[in-house]
């Protein structure tokens, strides 16, 4: 009786036991498959927020062209418009120094003359600080008169070194060439000048009479000066 009872009890036992092994083993991949799942959701949100990420960078990307392309503009505006201000500031400093470099500066005129009459304009000038030298011949003037009646558009011109009518004298207050009659071949900076201009016809001095002298020194600017005539028109006459 024993030996039955015995048999059952192992029996009993191995069953148990399986079923312990079927628990355990059904359990370990209960556990495999939580955690496969729970991996999976963590690569899926690592995925999401990668991609967040690179939408972001994406547009980040976009911004930083447009502001490379709006700086790029505006820097080629700027150059442009100062490279036009530096051409414009550089032609005005050119003509500005052409029209200096040969300016012609009248210290006086006065009436000269045989006899006591006030014939000629006996001019005393020199050229602006810093101007070039100039033949006498480039510096040229016109004198625009009075004509009979006070009408006007009159004029006489030449130039300091004309030999023909209206023939002129200049004359250098340089040591080297004090007293030289006949026209002087170089006109220098630094020195005095004198010039008699001869003015004839409706253009000679005349009491009362406004004339215009201009006077222009090769390429350079121009010089203005009203020649006022007194009520006489004797040498010595101050006219400018």
């Amino acid at each position: 009786m024993k030996w039955p009872s015995y048999v059952c009890h192992f029996e009993l036992t191995s069953v148990k036991e399986a079923l312990l092994d079927l628990s355990h083993s059904t359990r370990m991949t209960s556990e495999k498959n939580i955690k496969k799942m729970v991996k999976n959701m963590k690569n899926e949100k690592t995925n999401e927020n990668r991609d967040e990420l690179a939408a972001i960078g994406i547009g980040a990307m976009i911004v930083f062209i447009a502001l490379i392309l709006v700086a790029a503009v505006a820097a080629a505006v700027i150059i442009q418009t100062a490279e036009k201000l530096q051409q414009n500031a550089q032609s005005t400093g050119e003509d500005t120094t052409d029209m200096m470099a040969g300016k012609i500066f009248i210290n006086s005129i006065v009436l000269t003359g045989a006899g006591g009459a006030g014939t000629n304009l006996y001019m005393t000038f020199e050229l602006a600080p810093g101007s070039d030298s100039l033949l006498a011949t480039a510096i040229e003037y016109n004198i625009i008169c009075e004509g009979t009646g006070g009408g006007t558009g009159l004029s006489q011109f030449g130039n300091f070194g004309s030999t023909a009518a209206p023939a002129t004298t200049i004359t250098s207050t340089v040591a080297s060439q004090l007293g030289t009659a006949g026209p002087a071949v170089t006109i220098n900076p630094g020195a005095t000048y004198t010039v008699i201009i001869t003015p004839t016809g409706n253009c000679a001095p005349a009491a009362l009479a406004s004339d215009t002298l201009v006077v222009q020194a090769g390429a350079g600017g121009f010089t203005y000066e009203v020649l006022k005539y007194g009520a006489t028109t004797n040498a010595g006459d101050v006219v400018v």
